[in-house]
């Protein structure tokens, strides 16, 4: 059985900053990602989007490492070139009865240390974006956009650079705690086996399977998982906004927005579809549903203006109904497995926070 330091489980973002953490903390790392690519799943399927940290709980893990991977994933798009614009967003109430809600929304930010929040009136709005319908709304200068696929072919070209192995078509079957670290069985067209003094699980969707399929795991410390799709329309024509625009959140996320890519094209999504498994085909027929939603604060989309563009799907392990869970990385003094660390419900603001992740990980395997 073939030895080695550390094994990563998953080449998406979050993946990749740890394994590239790892690496340059002097670990030996191999990188196990099932697909034939990096970021095929969670990391290519999302709205590109650098939050600011606005909307999570205080003290919570999305909140604390938002903001640190929110300033570090600028640091990092600037030291490695990597195409990014820091364009802002605007949260919009459209009617009075939302006023309340954007107080929340600011006194949340506010807590969790984003401090850049402005308050807008009506007449401001409308300055900086004429089309816009709101009654009032919050301006989140440091929210952005950046080019996901170059950000993770710089993540692993730091890792690889620190030593750090990429195998691909590599999707691990099962894990099993030893006196001495876990044994790491690898399938696909050349099964091995690998004997690792620490493993992370940064599998995504399927990181709650690798949990269960983990001999010596107490069953308790695997969470359940949902998958919460989100469709994605994109604009047939040029668009009239220079920010992104958010409405308030809606249960199970935040609502139908605006997002532009780093061509300039605007996008509309994602809605909220609770389903059973990963299915990541487009309904057409949801367009009829966004119109009704972005004429709120947009009332000019003309008809026929949205076209299909991707879906995604939210790896959650809080069901319909239940309250957002926070991001879950368990690591020795939880479960109790020396080496391991399980991450679980890595859905936004994941891209966000990245490296702070990979920082987090690293320090949970050094402590």
């Amino acid at each position: 059985m073939e030895r080695v330091d550390c094994v990563v489980i998953g080449a998406g973002v979050v993946g990749l900053a740890v394994a590239r953490a790892l690496a340059q903390a002097g670990r030996e790392v191999l990188i196990l990602e099932a697909e034939g690519a990096i970021g095929t799943g969670t990391s290519s399927r999302n709205s590109e989007v650098i939050h600011a940290g606005i909307y999570y709980p205080q003290g919570s893990l999305k909140a604390r490492l938002c903001v640190a991977g929110r300033d570090a994933l600028y640091a990092f798009c600037d030291s490695h070139g990597v195409p990014y614009r820091r364009c802002g967003k605007l949260i919009v109430a459209t009617d009075t009865t939302q006023l309340a809600g954007l107080d929340q929304l600011q006194a949340h930010a506010a807590a969790n240390g984003v401090a850049d929040l402005q308050r807008l009136g009506a007449a401001e709005i409308l300055g900086l974006e004429p089309q816009l319908a709101a009654v009032a709304g919050l301006l989140s200068p440091s929210t952005g956009i950046v080019d996901s696929h170059a950000l993770m072919l710089a993540l692993q070209g730091d890792a690889e650079a620190a030593g750090a192995l990429l195998a691909l078509h590599a999707p691990v079957a099962r894990l099993e705690v030893l006196a001495t670290g876990l044994r790491v069985e690898v399938g696909g067209e050349t099964p091995m086996s690998l004997h690792a003094a620490s493993v992370v699980n940064c599998a995504g969707h399927g990181a709650p399977l690798i949990a269960a399929q983990t001999v010596g795991l107490a069953p308790e410390s695997v969470p359940p998982r949902y998958f919460a799709k989100g469709s994605y329309f994109s604009l047939a024509t040029a668009t009239p906004f220079r920010h992104l625009v958010y409405p308030l959140p809606e249960p199970g996320g935040l609502g139908v927005h605006l997002t532009l890519d780093m061509g300039g094209q605007a996008r509309f999504g994602p809605d909220v579809e609770w389903i059973d498994g990963l299915d990541y085909q487009l309904d057409e027929h949801r367009a009829e549903g966004f119109y009704a939603a972005i004429r709120r604060y947009w009332p000019g989309l003309p008809d026929g203006a949205l076209q299909p563009a991707y879906t995604g799907i939210r790896p959650k392990i809080s069901g319909p109904g239940e309250p957002a869970a926070d991001f879950r990385i368990d690591g020795p003094t939880r479960h109790g497995v020396p080496g391991l660390v399980n991450l679980f419900g890595i859905e936004s603001p994941g891209l966000t926070s990245a490296l702070a992740i990979g920082d987090h990980v690293r320090d949970l395997l050094t402590s």
